[in-house]
């Protein structure tokens, strides 16, 4: 079994920063994929951003230059920096992890961002 820990959710105004964090605990394999999502209220699910075990980093178009994911391996655990948050970033954010042949989400972390 493996459990997806999220923290670092809240509410903050435009041009604040957040920081989120996604802690992995159970059978994890050392190649796997740890990324964020988002869900706004009426929209369906999208990627933020992804991060490789083997280094390699992916971003939404609408996050690039603000957004920064990071990862320790040791901990296997994945953050998630927010700079420059705009309203269009309040949603649910989930933490993914995909290893072969399963992916795991966690529950979800509430971010809300005010004009």
């Amino acid at each position: 079994q493996v459990q997806l820990v999220e923290s670092g959710g809240g509410l903050v105004q435009a041009g604040g920063s957040l920081r989120l964090s996604c802690a992995a605990s159970g059978s994890i394999f050392s190649i796997n994929d740890m990324g964020w999502y988002r869900q706004a209220p009426g929209k369906r699910r999208e990627l933020v951003a992804v991060s490789s075990s083997g280094g390699s980093t992916k971003y939404a178009d609408s996050v690039k230059g603000r957004f920064t994911i990071s990862r320790d391996n040791a901990k296997n655990t994945v953050y998630l920096q927010m700079n420059s948050l705009k309203p269009e970033d309040t949603a649910v954010y989930y933490c993914n992890l995909r290893m072969v042949l399963t992916t795991f989400w966690g529950r979800g972390t509430q971010v809300t961002v005010s004009s």
